[in-house]
């Protein structure tokens, strides 16, 4: 007032009405800069890893000690994975699109090749009853699809999005031919070998890819039918597939045990509580829980970790699978579209049916759970596909402008120009 009364009070935007809405606003704002997939990509793949390095320790200590090896015989080999996995991770992230799609066809090749050679007797080895290993000298072995997934997904995308610069992609004969055909030969061998997670996996990424594509309603339903009637066939054929399908929400062994596995990683998890009994902690791992550093790891993570743990890991997988999203959805190209919603869906699909697994929620495929689970033939494929989120994430327009400001140099040239010089005279 000029009168000298009283002036009424300044409210502050955080203590009055305005508060909660100011903050979601600045939390909508920081959540949509151009960086935010670029960061969420490589720090939770990141946080992923090296907490799937622990657990890994953690898990295979006893198992390893029950083969007559050192305890960290597991994590040692793990950890060269991720070490060369990081290198690969690198290497993609600094790739070209162009070069991406020129690896396409060679990577699908060798793959054919070697799961070809997976079939032939003396060369190709079963691991629990699947024959998809090539034993490679000592202690190394490769699992040849595993890197299946990343050739279909890298070469469907150059194929799609070469057919799409064409306009040939609202023909039916154009969206099926030669994708489907290449993806069930994939299919074939793997289902040669007996292993039913991986070739789910194959196929989620197929559906991924035409979702993409646009595919019809009708031919996509179509597609996913003949694919179930194909999968009820193979499970109902096969006693040990039977099995897993009627373990789904077990709690009881059953009279024969065939639902050891299944029950026990419900304890495992029931038993971590809250925030779990403690790293190294476990009792599952001694002997009780078969597969603790592979295909269960996760029930391992809940019981040692607790409910935080667990949901921490799963926060971990949303927002790698947002980011994910994000660049697909973000990108003009159609080659970045394809390729980074197959990278998403892969990634995404096989944490579900892992995790789904543990949790009794859907029957146990023997899938890892990616960047997490022990084993280097699908660390190294996974964690190249994350250098490829990456690279594309930061070949946005606005990403690449927000890095180019953040170089050292730029940075320099730019507060020097908002130096203003000072008068001679004046300190």
């Amino acid at each position: 007032m000029r009168g000298g009364g009283p002036r009424a009070p300044r409210t502050s935007g955080a203590a009055g009405p305005r508060g909660p809405r100011r903050l979601y606003e600045q939390a909508r704002r920081a959540w949509d800069r151009p960086l935010t997939a670029y960061y969420l990509i490589l720090g939770s793949s990141l946080l992923i890893t090296v907490l799937g390095l622990v657990m890994v320790y953690s898990a295979s200590m006893i198992q390893a000690l029950e083969y007559s090896l050192p305890a960290s015989y597991f994590f040692q080999k793990q950890f060269v994975a991720a070490v060369i996995g990081t290198v690969l991770l690198l290497i993609a992230s600094r790739m070209p699109a162009k070069l991406h799609r020129a690896l396409s066809y060679p990577l699908l090749m060798i793959t054919v090749f070697l799961m070809v050679l997976v079939q032939v007797p003396g060369i190709g080895h079963a691991v629990n009853g699947n024959q998809n290993w090539i034993y490679l000298g000592g202690p190394f072995q490769l699992q040849p699809s595993e890197f299946g997934k990343l050739a279909l997904i890298l070469w469907g995308a150059d194929l799609l999005a070469r057919k799409q610069d064409r306009r040939l992609l609202t023909q039916w004969k154009h969206l099926l031919v030669p994708l489907v055909p290449v993806a069930f030969l994939l299919l074939g061998l793997i289902m040669l070998g007996g292993d039913m997670g991986t070739a789910i996996i194959l196929t989620a990424i197929l559906f991924g890819l035409l979702w993409l594509a646009g595919a019809p309603t009708r031919l996509f339903a179509g597609v996913l039918c003949v694919a179930g009637f194909v999968g009820l066939m193979l499970i109902r054929t096969n006693e040990n597939r039977m099995s897993r399908l009627e373990c789904i929400g077990a709690i009881d062994l059953g009279p024969e045990g065939e639902c050891w596995q299944a029950v026990h990683g419900i304890y495992a998890l029931a038993s971590g509580g809250w925030f779990g009994s403690g790293l190294g902690a476990s009792v599952e791992k001694w002997g009780q829980l078969p597969e603790p550093h592979t295909d269960f790891i996760f029930a391992i993570a809940g019981e040692e970790l607790g409910l935080a743990g667990t949901l921490s890991v799963l926060a971990l997988f949303a927002a790698l699978g947002y980011a994910g999203i994000r660049v697909a959805g973000r990108t003009e190209d159609p080659f970045v579209r394809y390729a980074a919603g197959g990278v998403t869906t892969w990634i995404t699909a096989q944490a579900v049916v892992n995790i789904g697994a543990v949790l009794g929620l859907l029957p146990i495929a023997g899938v890892p759970l990616p960047l997490f689970s022990y084993g280097g033939s699908a660390l190294l494929p996974t964690m190249f596909a994350v250098g490829l989120l990456i690279a594309f994430a930061r070949e946005e327009p606005a990403a690449k402008a927000a890095l180019a400001v953040r170089r050292p140099g730029v940075r320099w040239k730019t507060m020097r120009r908002r130096v203003k010089k000072r008068p001679s005279g004046e300190r």
